[in-house]
């Protein structure tokens, strides 16, 4: 059984993936090529956002965000210790100060009750993720960053583009939505690559600036950018992908609600899904006070699991400046100690569901 099932889809799309690799290969512009264009026209298509930039990585879509918003040293953004490195890295590769706060005990997302306390002169963005494929409370999060007034929100949707939140898709709910299309994520490629969505015509010139080593027009750069281009080959690759992604967002569901009805009786902590939210389970995340042991039972029945973000953010060594002690953020250090996720696909078949119940139970 694997962990994650990228097998399965191939088989389905192979022959898309083949044709839409091979039309790269015939007219031979890898970079920034017209698929690029067709991906991102489709991205706003779905979301009904004004702009979709296709960007070489999630972890580059969370960058040229907080670049575009002119984000630096002295300046402070809000987000949680609970994910991965990457939220965090950004913020102190552009030299602005990392500030978390702690995730709600039931969804393991911001904790939006913690948020205005956390708010500050020196505030000038708020990055919410949507762990395990949930967005966060972005009505509460948008409520409380209009009346700071104005702070920037930007969604990370690396794990929940695809979900809803009060009937509107994930990545289209803040200011900036970023999402990446690593394999392992719900509209993954074939190797790294990412994009970023907004309504604001200003805010997309800027990160498509930023995306080309901020030129705006050939040999001229009127602002410091990166090499921020997704190759022409993944973007083919995503969009072969979007003809299934509806259809297995529902898969996705149907395997978690399978799972719920399995594990019902198991002593663990299963997701919740908060009132007015949908989730594309990126993973199917359960708790149990005795994580180690059940990875260990499980693994002796040929059932892989992993337990993500293990040691939060805050007491990661590259963090130890910021001054956070054990025991800082409560309820991000006991989901990092008891979370363990199970193997969650579109492709987990009733049989694998209940082999993975059987050695958990």
């Amino acid at each position: 059984m694997d962990f994650i099932d990228l097998k399965s889809q191939q088989k389905r799309i192979r022959d898309q993936i083949d044709r839409r690799i091979t039309a790269v290969l015939d007219h031979g512009q890898y970079i920034m090529g017209p698929e690029v264009g067709e991906l991102e026209a489709r991205l706003c298509e779905f979301l009904g956002c004004r702009h979709a930039i296709g960007v070489s990585s999630g972890t580059d879509s969370l960058m040229i965000a907080l670049m575009a918003l002119g984000i630096g040293p002295g300046d402070e953004v809000i987000t949680v210790p609970y994910t991965w490195i990457s939220t965090a890295e950004v913020i102190a590769l552009v030299g602005a100060e990392t500030v978390f706060v702690d995730i709600e005990p039931d969804t393991w997302n911001m904790d939006p009750s913690r948020v205005a306390a956390a708010i500050t002169e020196k505030t000038k963005a708020i990055m919410p993720v949507g762990i395990y494929g949930q967005t966060s409370n972005m009505t509460e999060i948008n409520r409380l960053a209009a009346e700071a007034g104005g702070i920037p929100v930007i969604e990370d949707a690396a794990q929940s583009f695809g979900a809803t939140h009060r009937g509107r898709w994930s990545g289209a709910l803040s200011l900036i939505g970023s999402t990446s299309f690593f394999p392992s994520k719900p509209l993954g490629g074939y190797g790294d690559g990412g994009a970023l969505f907004t309504d604001d015509d200003e805010l997309a010139e800027r990160m498509r600036w930023i995306r080309l080593h901020g030129q705006a027009r050939k040999h001229y750069h009127p602002i410091i950018g990166m090499n921020g281009r997704l190759d022409t080959i993944q973007a083919a690759i995503v969009l072969a992908k979007m003809d299934l992604f509806e259809e297995e967002i529902a898969m996705r569901q149907a395997v978690a609600a399978g799972y719920n009805s399995r594990l019902a009786g198991a002593g663990l902590q299963l997701p919740f899904i908060a009132e007015g939210n949908t989730s594309v389970y990126a993973q199917y995340t359960v708790l149990s006070e005795d994580r180690d042991a059940l990875q260990q039972k499980m693994g002796a029945a040929g059932v892989p699991s992993v337990p993500y973000y293990s040691v939060p953010l805050h007491l990661q060594p590259a963090f130890a400046g910021l001054g956070y002690r054990p025991g800082a953020f409560p309820v991000t250090e006991r989901v990092a100690a008891t979370g363990l996720s199970l193997p969650m696909s579109p492709y987990v078949s009733s049989e694998d569901q209940d082999k993975v119940a059987a050695a958990i139970l």
